[in-house]
Parts: C-alpha cells; structure tokens; sequence
C-alpha cells in the first residue's frame, strides 16, 4: 500500500512540473468562467424573415434578420419603454400578430420548469408597458390565436384577460387549490416526467379555452424539512424548522385523476370532454389544431406503451380517436416534445420499428409519409413545410455520436444540411428559408451560423473564438472518443481526456464519469460534454491533477435503437452496472492505467448507477461518488419508474433484487454520498434508508448533506464546496 501512494504522489508532482499554461481552478469552473457564448431565447417571427432575442444585458429585445445576422430593430428596451420599470427581462412572449409582447420578470422557481413570474403587456407601436394582472404572480400566460386575450394560471386557477376592453380580467376556473385540484398546469410528475409546464390552450377560434384539470386530492403527500440556511435565509424557520409538503405519487400508488375541460368565453359555459381515458392513464399533451372544433388530446396508459391522439371538439364534448401508436416496452417522453401539428398534418415520431422514425399524418390520423430508414435515429423534429412538402430534422446516421440536420423531400429524397461531423442542431425561420445552425465538436466550442436551407452558410453569428483561445491558453488535455467491446460481445462508446503530460510509460488513476440512465447520452462528438459540461472542464481541471477521465455509454442508453435502450427493462441498473465494471477492467487492462486505482461517480441516475457498479460483485472500484442518487425504485415517482419497471405489484423481484440497498453488503470502495435535504426530485429518503442499510452491513462510507438545497445542489458557494469535496475525496483515495 505504500509503494503504490508513493508513486502516485510522484505521479501528480511529475504532471505539475511539465505543466505548460495555466492552471484551472474549481472556482473558475462552478463560477463559469469557461461558459459559452450562446443566443438566448432566440424566436423565430410570423414574417419569416427575422428572429428576436434577449440582449446579452437582459434588458432589451432585438430583432434580427435571418438571412444576414444582423440587428435590425430593438422593439424592448427596459430605459426607454413608458409605464412601470422593469430591471432585467427574463423572458417574452410574442403575440400572434406581433404587435404585443408579454415581457417576464420577477420569475421565482418552482420545480424544474414551472416558475411564477411578473408579466407586462407592452405594445411594440406605442413603446408602452402594462401590468398583464394586478392580482399577483402569473404562470404560463399564452395569447389567443386572435392576438386579443391572455388567458393564464394563479393559484391553480385560470384567468383571462381581455385587451379589447381595457385589458379586463375575470375568472375562469374556481376549483383550484393548493395540493387538491391544479388547473391549466401539470402536477410535479407530470411536469417533471413528461417535461412541460403548461397544459391550457384556445381553440383556433379563440373562442374557448381548453385545458387539463388535476385532481390530486387522492395522491399521497411528500414533506421536506426546511431550515434557516444562507443563500438564501429563510428567517421563518430561524428557531424551528418548516415543511414543505406537495403531492408526490410512488410507484404502484395513484395518481392525480385528470379530465379535459372547456371553456366557453362568450357563455361562460364549462364542459368537461367525454375523452375515453383509462381511469389511471396520463394526458401528456393537448395542442390547439387550425380547427376551431378539434383540439389535439394526446393519452398515453399507465404502461406507457399505448399512445393514442384524439381529436376533441370543445363544444359538443366528443373525442374522435384519430392516432393509435403501440410500442413494444415503453414509449420514449421525447416522442411529446418533438410532436408539430401544421394546418392540415401531424408529425410524430415513433420507435415502433425499433428506431425512432418520423411519421406524417393529416389531421384526420391518414399515415402520409414515413421519414427515416434502420441507419437514422431521428432526434429533433424541427418543422414540415406544408408547401413544399420538406421536413427538416435532426438525427444520428450510422454514427451515434455524430448529430447532423437533416431535410426529407416530398420524393423520397433526403439531403443533409450540416455535412461536418459534430453536434448540430437547427432553428428553422417560419418560413423554413433559412435556419441558425449551432455546431461544435469535442474540441471546438459552439459555432454559430446562418444557412439557407440548402445549407449553405451565410453569415457566421457567434464563433466562440475568444473562449477557444482562451481555453487553450491553460494546456488543456487531450479528448478523444473511443469503443471497445466487453466480454458479452457488447460494444460500447466512450469518450477520455489525458492530461496534457500523458506519458504512455506510467500508469494512472482514473475517474469514471457516468449517468446512465435510459435513452441519455452522454458520449457525444460535442462540446459541452461531462459533468459540468463547458468542453468537459471539470474532466481538464482532474486532469491537470494527473487523472484521466472516462465517460462510457452503458446498455440502456440512447443514440443506438430500441434494443440497445430498452434490455435494460424491469430490472434497471443491473445490466448498466456490467458495463461500467466491464469499462473498468477494460481500462485496467490499458498499459497507462493503474487498475488498482479507479474511482466511479455520477449524478441522480449516475449516483444510482455508481452504487450499483461499486456492488455488483467484482470489486474493480477503488472508490465513488454518489450525488442525488436514488437507491430503490420504490422511492422514486409513478411515471419515470413505472416506464421501465411497471409497478412494484408487477415487479417485486425487479424493485427489491435490483438496488443498491439489496445489495448494501456487497458494496466494495471507499463511498461518498452527497445529498441536497430539499429535493424534491429524488428525495433525501434514497440515502437515508441507503445509509441505514449500510450502517447494518458494518460498511464504512461518508456523506454530506446539504441544507435546503434541491436536486441540483446550488446557491451561494454551494456547488464549488461540492466538487472541492469530491476532488478531495478522489484525492484521498487514489494518490
């Protein structure tokens, strides 16, 4: 044991001395100093010709042309605008017609995307601002396709807003209330899982609003314990600490009950939709059509493996089945966020020839057109232009780790817009004339361009030279992608930094990074890989200590079809942790890799998957890092878990064999355990019974825990003690 810390004191001295460039500090990297420049809350306008944006100050809105990148008007400025001041805008809305704009302000977290937030009115002809409510904080405010109301949601209820007659505020709903009915918004799970924070729309007309009413009276309530802190103080829990109670739905538990409501605005009628929904199933989406008598109501079953499209007329109530899609296992959440519905057609993407493949669709449910063949893996769905019948695209071709954008013709014919290998992605003018590309690649920053939609590039927006200079300028580290193939014959992608120094005659500690979880992606030809992202900068700063960094994409992953995603079903975590120890002995098998000195961490899902790599029974981990980890799937919500796992009534076996508290005994390697008291997410709970189960084992751990924090871990100084302790503990352990 003291040969081998003696050599790697040697070892992290040696990488010191040749060090050539400066040296990466923590605080540079959780304050973001190597951030990139990027365009925010970019908007593409109905005239097809311009985009806006937020000013890098945050208060103005610019306007820019699309074929040439440059400012062609500012229609916000915070010290010019007449009426109530506004310091900064966090956000905006563009009416319709785009003559108004709802600015955002005042915006206070709530979970992971809902916030309330400060809304004014501001017409763009006349320079002057408008409270959009007196009554308080808005959430989720959304114009009328007429331009002329301003429906959104205060305490669980909704409201409207007439701008026609003195911006007249009245009540729609009255049932709302705190923890029992939610109307307009998702529940936390729902928000959390099928990742949107708003479910109200107005029918085409704008005669009616539509939305989805929770009742969540029935679902069982999760309480965190709230103290005083810093950063902020909460000084009324300076002498006894709080709760914050919410409704939480485990698996097998029930969930909120849900309907679809209407609301007649010129008769103040309420209907409730006669949607045929199992009583225990999901509404994940509505979205309005170009028809005043449908409204789009996507339902999925509590499998989640039924997904079915009506078309619901918000005057008579009745629900037309238009879409049936029925997928072997699971359907992907992602499918939701990539649906586009044009005037006379639905794109939907779908897995149910084992890749994710873009389905056309008129409003009527007629398969038109199918887009991708077994080589694509289709990723985003950026628009169809209904004149001339292109479909533009992201997706990955033959190379997981390579994202291009992509058009299909009407013909048949495909083209690729982004030719260079790397990570593209698009935002498509209205018109699909032209689009900003975003690229960049394992070694090189965000790229931004505008491109016509041939591909061809017209201007260049952000280059991110500076930052690239910058970034060199501290001898960075090589970064490089691999695979290699385990001893099941599965082949897996990685991606590794070496220090600058790397001599091939020494052997080195490595720290294994992770996540792991079904259909993300970690190993990616881009720029903002690893555990803080910024071009795998926290990777570089353990580098310049004399790591190496390895990232590998275990089964269950995305960016390689269903079969590699979903044999992980049922019992998640257990074919993930082969892989990562099989990435282990792999790695010990490199002649520059000390196998006696490998650590492995991860986050929430990678926190899981760490604890259950450190027990699964070869002891190839010297030590790890769990953060935010669950620990058992019982403790985890209804919709995530129950995708991969269905419900512990189903799947006892899979929820109690496959956990890291099952296998506490087994655990080999120094642990950390980090752990927010105020997550809501994956709740403190996790590593309390974990915790339990490893104190009955009589094995050795430690642990931090971090007051009122959330699942993120931040605020004030907190992420830099975060990572200071980890790198101490990787420190402690693997010189």
């Amino acid at each position: 044991m003291k040969k081998i810390l003696t050599f790697g004191v040697a070892l992290l001295l040696a990488a010191t001395q040749v060090w050539a460039g400066k040296s990466l500090q923590l605080t540079d990297i959780t304050g973001g100093a190597f951030r990139e420049q990027t365009l925010a809350a970019v908007e593409p306008m109905a005239d097809g010709e311009s985009y806006t944006q937020i000013s890098s100050d945050r208060r103005q809105i610019v306007k820019y042309s699309f074929r040439t990148g440059k400012q062609t008007a500012v229609l916000f400025d915070a010290q010019t605008a007449r009426g109530p001041k506004v310091e900064l805008v966090d956000g905006y809305i563009m009416s319709p017609d785009g003559k108004t704009m709802l600015i955002q302000t005042e915006t206070k977290s709530i979970y992971r995307r809902s916030f309330t937030a400060v809304y004014y009115l501001f017409s763009i002809a006349n320079n002057k601002l408008e409270p959009l409510s007196d009554g308080g904080p808005q959430q989720t405010p959304i114009f009328s396709p007429d331009g002329t109301q301003v429906a959104f949601v205060r305490d669980n209820n909704i409201f409207l807003v007439k701008l026609l007659y003195g911006n007249a505020e009245s009540q729609v709903t009255k049932d709302g209330k705190f923890n029992e009915v939610i109307n307009g918004l998702p529940d936390w799970v729902n928000e959390e899982e099928f990742s949107f924070n708003s479910s109200m729309v107005f029918s085409a007309d704008s005669r009616q609003i539509v939305w989805v009413r929770y009742d969540e009276s029935q679902v069982k309530e999760y309480s965190m314990s709230l103290f005083k802190g810093l950063k902020p103080e909460r000084e009324e829990y300076k002498t006894y600490p709080g709760f914050y109670t919410y409704k939480y739905p485990k698996p097998g538990e029930q969930n909120a009950k849900v309907q679809v409501m209407s609301y007649d605005i010129k008769s103040h009628q309420t209907r409730t939709m006669q949607l045929p929904l199992d009583a225990d199933g999901y509404i994940p989406r509505i979205k309005m059509t170009s028809d005043p008598q449908k409204v789009a109501v996507f339902t999925l079953n509590r499998h989640q493996d039924d997904l079915k499209i009506y078309m619901a007329n918000p005057l008579s109530t009745l629900c037309q089945l238009v879409i049936d899609d029925k997928v072997d296992k699971y359907i992907n959440e992602d499918v939701f966020a990539q649906v586009k519905i044009t005037d006379h057609n639905i794109v939907l993407t779908s897995e149910r020839d084992g890749y994710n493949h873009i389905y056309l669709y008129n409003l009527n449910g007629q398969q038109q057109r199918k887009v991708g063949d077994s080589h694509t893996i289709v990723t985003s769905v950026y628009g169809y232009d209904e004149s001339s019948g292109d479909l533009y695209y992201a997706a990955l071709n033959g190379n997981p780790t390579n994202q291009k954008v992509y058009v299909s013709h009407k013909n048949g014919k495909t083209d690729c817009l982004t030719p260079k290998d790397g990570w593209n992605t698009a935002i498509f003018s209205r018109d699909f004339k032209n689009f900003i590309c975003t690229w960049s690649d394992l070694n090189h920053p965000s790229v931004y361009t505008l491109c016509n939609n041939q591909g061809k590039v017209l201007s260049t927006i952000i280059d991110n030279k500076r930052l690239a200079d910058e970034y060199s300028s501290y001898g960075m580290g090589t970064k490089e992608l691999f695979s290699f193939t385990t001893s099941e014959d599965i082949k897996l992608n990685g991606w590794i930094v070496k220090p600058a120094s790397f001599d091939a005659n020494r052997k080195y500690p490595v720290v294994m990074y992770q996540y792991g979880g079904p259909g993300n992606q970690q190993v990616r030809n881009a720029w903002g890989v690893g555990m803080n992202g910024q071009g795998a900068i926290f990777e570089q700063y353990l580098a310049q200590q004399g790591y190496i960094c390895v990232c590998v994409d275990n089964r269950g992953t995305g960016g390689r079809g269903a079969e590699f995603e979903k044999c992980t079903y049922l019992r998640l975590g257990e074919l993930e942790a082969k892989d990562q120890v099989e990435t282990a002995l792999w790695l010990g098998r490199q002649s520059y890799v000390d196998k006696e000195r490998i650590a492995i961490w991860g986050w929430s899902y990678g926190g899981w998957n760490t604890l259950m790599s450190m027990s699964e029974g070869r002891p190839v981990f010297c030590c790890g890092v769990a953060i935010a980890p669950p620990t058992c799937w019982r403790y985890y919500d209804t919709i995530y878990t129950e995708r991969f796992m269905r419900t512990p009534q189903e799947n006892a076996q899979g929820y109690d064999e496959v956990c890291p508290i099952a296998r506490a005994d087994k655990l080999h390697g120094a642990l950390l355990l980090c752990h927010g008291l105020a997550d809501d997410n994956v709740h403190y709970q996790n590593t309390a019974e974990y915790v339990e189960a490893l104190v009955q084992a009589d094995k050795d751990f430690r642990q931090l825990v971090y007051t009122n924090r959330n699942h993120s871990i931040f605020g004030g100084n907190t992420r830099n003690h975060l990572f200071r302790q980890c790198v101490n503990f990787f420190n402690d352990n693997l010189k």
